[in-house]
């Protein structure tokens, strides 16, 4: 009877299974607005998955993009920009020669604060053009899209969500001064949730608390400079007065690309979605030259280096550092390089264009990953269990190379005094300490064990939102407070009136009751 009721129990559960994948076969309209670059590559894995499972997606590409290039079977709606592809790529040659320039760490801040101004910038008069176009806008409308789904890394999704009408599910990692956080109404306790480029962990030493108080009154100021182009679109096309803070706070999902074996853990609201290692795919085999090559590599294995999608070359200086290193070592080298050709590269390294990142970390011979620190790199390198060399270059880089250096599965240098020495040491301490490997097998088993998968999430509640045209329910009342509400700082000074009220009348009473009691004994007196 025991076994026939646990028959009973998977039918049914399968059933369910069965009549969910059923009910989300209906297909709707979603509008989609990346975010080019990087951004773009792990958006697209949802917007494919959508489009596999019935759902129309209509993608609002700049005529002038970096990698949003070709439909992959969904329709694209292309809208001009004030800008060619020529000046876009400019912009980002100069950020990849900035990075390689020689930054001291008390600049740093400052430093990234100044890059990522200039590419928000140029890419906000891409957005205004968007909005000024009524054509595009008067077809958006006519369509009848059931979600956007929008990278709110800048302002075009958010603010045409709002105009439009339509519910916002939030696809992203991070966003700068903790502005996700913030929108959203998390509380941020300085004493146990370190700021970006602090340099601490959640675990802070009093200095350590004091410094991350003065990193938080510094980002306060420099967040002003950074959204004040975003605030003035907001305030212009949506509502006069309002921040793009305060715009951001309306969306119905947030789909964060991250979770606590990435990030350090922290207090989050019900409406934040965690699908970090969305990315993650399954190995494919490789290329018929590179697994001779990695097949090659014999007992000592191979090492994948790339520096992401948006940066591929180096100084030609910087670069023969690197192979002087590589041709001292028993590992084959496998490095995404576009740069100026290279003189006298060693036979154990491999010069590419392009490589299968992930299929190569999944190879049992993978040994190191030697990454910029973005976050796509990292969760491949968790999913496949690689440890890292990190070379941090710009933006949230320096923060997920703290963190996984923090845990022990990667070691961190920096392009700006890097030597041929100090490379060697550090890629044959990690590939030689076996601790590296052992923490990262286990920090990889963690972030592999949950009982949905990535993309499944990020699909269920974006077809959540377009069967409930939204998901108000799960957005807190602190967004309808001030701060001295939110606070309860009314109600500390209304209980602190009552508490001082009741020791006056208090003291008051025991003044008079001591002030009576001092006259009958003076009056005893005079009468005896």
């Amino acid at each position: 009877m025991r076994s026939v009721g646990v028959w009973f129990s998977a039918l049914g559960l399968l059933a369910v299974l069965c009549c969910s994948f059923l009910g989300s076969a209906e297909g709707g309209k979603v509008l989609v607005i990346p975010v080019d670059g990087s951004h773009w590559l792990s958006m697209k894995i949802l917007v494919k998955e959508l489009m596999h499972r019935g759902h129309e997606m209509v993608v609002l590409v700049p005529e002038s993009s970096l990698l949003m290039n070709s439909s992959e079977g969904y329709r694209t709606l292309v809208y001009k920009v004030p800008y060619t592809k020529t000046q876009l790529d400019g912009s980002f040659t100069q950020l990849q020669e900035s990075v390689f320039v020689n930054a001291p760490a008390f600049t740093d801040l400052f430093f990234n604060v100044e890059l990522l101004v200039n590419f928000t910038s140029f890419q906000a008069k891409g957005c205004r053009s968007l909005l000024n176009q009524q054509p595009v806008l008067s077809q958006l409308r006519a369509e009848g899209y059931d979600v956007v789904l929008t990278d709110p890394f800048l302002p075009c999704g958010p603010i045409l969500s709002r105009i439009l009408g339509i519910p916002a599910v939030y696809f992203m990692h991070v966003l700068p001064c903790e502005m996700d956080l913030k929108a959203n109404q998390c509380p941020v306790p300085l004493s146990y949730v370190p700021k970006f480029f602090s340099g601490n962990t959640d675990v802070m030493t009093f200095p350590q608390r004091v410094k991350n108080n003065i990193m938080a009154l510094v980002e306060f100021y420099l967040c002003r400079v950074m959204y004040a182009k975003f605030d003035e679109l907001v305030s212009e096309y949506v509502e006069e007065s309002m921040t793009y803070k305060n715009l951001l706070s309306h969306g119905d999902i947030w789909l964060v690309r991250s979770n606590f074996v990435f990030d350090w853990p922290k207090p989050v609201m019900p409406n934040m979605v965690f699908i970090g290692g969305i990315n993650c795919e399954k190995q494919r085999p490789l290329p018929a030259d590179l697994e001779e090559f990695v097949e090659g590599s014999g007992k000592h294995g191979f090492i994948v280096f790339t520096l992401g999608s948006m940066v591929s070359s180096m100084p030609e200086e910087k670069a023969q550092q690197f192979l002087d290193a590589f041709r001292q070592i028993p590992q084959r080298v496998l490095w995404r390089y576009t740069g100026v050709e290279l003189k006298n590269v060693p036979k154990n390294v491999k010069l590419m264009k392009w490589l299968p990142q992930n299929d190569l970390l999944a190879h049992p011979k993978a040994k190191l990953f030697l990454t910029h620190g973005g976050s796509h790199g990292v969760y491949e390198g968790l999913c496949n269990a690689v440890p890292m060399l990190m070379l941090p270059l710009f933006g949230d880089q320096a923060d997920n190379a703290l963190r996984m250096v923090s845990r022990g599965i990667a070691e961190k240098l920096t392009v700006y005094d890097l030597t041929t020495d100090k490379l060697l040491v550090a890629l044959n301490n990690i590939i030689n300490n076996k601790s590296y490997k052992d923490k990262m097998v286990k920090l990889s088993a963690i972030h592999r064990d949950h009982p949905i998968q990535p993309l499944d999430l990020a699909v269920f509640w974006t077809e959540f939102v377009m069967r409930h045209k939204g998901a108000a329910h799960l957005r807190v009342a602190a967004h309808n407070l001030n701060w001295f509400q939110y606070h309860s700082l009314d109600v500390i000074g209304f209980l602190l009136i009552v508490v001082l009220t009741a020791l006056w009348l208090t003291l008051k009473c025991c003044l008079f009751c001591t002030h009576k009691l001092c006259r009958k004994v003076m009056v005893k007196r005079k009468v005896e």
